[in-house]
């Protein structure tokens, strides 16, 4: 069965928020070398916790129709939910690198 459209743009988001994490985790790595700080641990372990929940969140828009129902406001919320995420990952993306 072919993925809905909106699925598809939720599932481009959460590429978007890997690329994104794995800039940050990067970085983060980089700096706990340098300062081994606990917060920079702590923030390594966020980096990768959702690593992790967007890789699983694409393996199951591909996988399987059972954990997100094919009603359209669910996938409506699943988008928007996504887009908050892409938001949220871009902003602390920039204040890091900058």
């Amino acid at each position: 069965m072919a993925m809905s459209p909106l699925l598809t743009i939720a599932t481009v988001l959460s590429g978007i928020s890997i690329l994104l994490l794995a800039v940050l985790t990067a970085v983060w790595i980089r700096n706990y070398r340098t300062f081994e700080s606990t917060l920079t641990l702590g923030l390594i372990a966020f980096g990768v916790t959702l690593l992790l929940e967007n890789l699983l969140a694409i393996f199951f828009f591909f996988s399987t129709e059972m954990l997100y129902a094919g009603t359209p406001v669910v996938q409506q919320a699943i988008l928007g939910l996504r887009a908050l995420q892409v938001v949220a990952i871009g902003f602390l993306t920039y204040v890091t690198v900058k």
